[in-house]
């Protein structure tokens, strides 16, 4: 009867230290996504107690020396080491990361290059390896969540997109997705319907033969279904690239994610020497900003 008295009172201590220690590691948000591992760590607590006979006392302390560690291992998330496009951060592991380290121009490394071989990067391609950069850039959906992104421009408005994506970060101008083009094998139109903002493609301007800014890399397309590209032909005939972003044509509607003159966007697109596709006459394009470079 004694040992079951006293293996019952350990298992209630024990399901108190286990609320404390799972409330303690919601602070940490690198923590708290490891809810598996927390119970896995308390399973492994409890039948050390039980085999040992350990006091409470000394039960406490085994956990706080467990919690420590797995903490301090939290403190360079994987997600971000990795930099992975596409996932989602915390406040908390962006600045255990280093803000500064969120927003930077690399050259292109072997493993980007080989992502972009035969995508973006076609075998005809006439931009060289040398002239493109590939960028490190957080930005923040329409729910507020932190997600890690990713594009590759060209060197000569590398330190102008690091700097325009940062501000826009920082007042939380919200960008939905931002992944290279060759995760949707460099097409636009599967691309645009993601709502995918990207930069560059060698491809032509559509319906030429005429190389696109996109090919050189002086070309964004921002929160691309939301902002579609426009046409009214001479025939009448209408083209709206993405097809699905036919609806917000109609720039009088109130939809998340749509870029308007005098916006942040805007502006600080503008500011850095750039034309806006939505003030052309001929044709609207509203994700687009590009940049002419002698």
């Amino acid at each position: 009867m004694y040992h079951k008295h006293y293996n019952m009172k350990l298992y209630q201590k024990l399901l108190v230290f286990r609320s404390l220690i799972c409330n303690f590691g919601c602070a940490e948000s690198t923590f708290a996504r490891q809810s598996k591992f927390k119970h896995v760590l308390f399973a492994f607590v409890l039948a050390y107690s039980y085999l040992c006979r350990m006091r409470w006392r000394y039960m406490i302390i085994t956990l706080l020396l467990c919690l420590s560690v797995v903490t301090l291992a939290g403190e360079q998330p994987t997600s971000m080491q990795e930099w992975k496009a596409g996932s989602i951060v915390s406040l908390n592991e962006v600045e255990a990361y280093g803000i500064d380290n969120c927003f930077v121009a690399e050259e292109i490394s072997d493993e980007v290059f080989e992502r972009m071989q035969g995508n973006s990067y076609k075998k005809n391609c006439t931009i060289p390896r040398s002239q493109l950069r590939y960028l490190r850039l957080l930005h923040k959906n329409n729910k507020g969540q932190i997600l890690l992104g990713e594009m590759v421009c060209n060197v000569a408005i590398a330190n102008d997109l690091v700097e325009i994506f940062r501000q826009l970060y920082e007042a939380s101008y919200p960008i939905e997705r931002m992944v290279l083009i060759d995760d949707y094998n460099a097409d636009d139109e599967t691309s645009m319907r993601a709502n995918n903002t990207s930069c560059f493609n060698y491809r032509t301007i559509a319906g030429s033969k005429k190389l696109s800014h996109h090919a050189r890399g002086l070309a964004v397309d921002i929160n691309t279904l939301y902002n579609p590209y426009y046409k009214k032909r001479a025939n009448g005939t209408v083209v709206v690239q993405p097809a699905t972003g036919r609806r917000y044509v109609n720039r009088k509607g109130n939809f998340p994610y749509k870029i308007v003159r005098g916006d942040l966007c805007y502006r600080l697109f503008i500011q850095h020497g750039f034309t806006w596709g939505g003030a052309w006459r001929d044709r609207k394009d509203y994700q687009h900003f590009e940049k002419s470079i002698n």
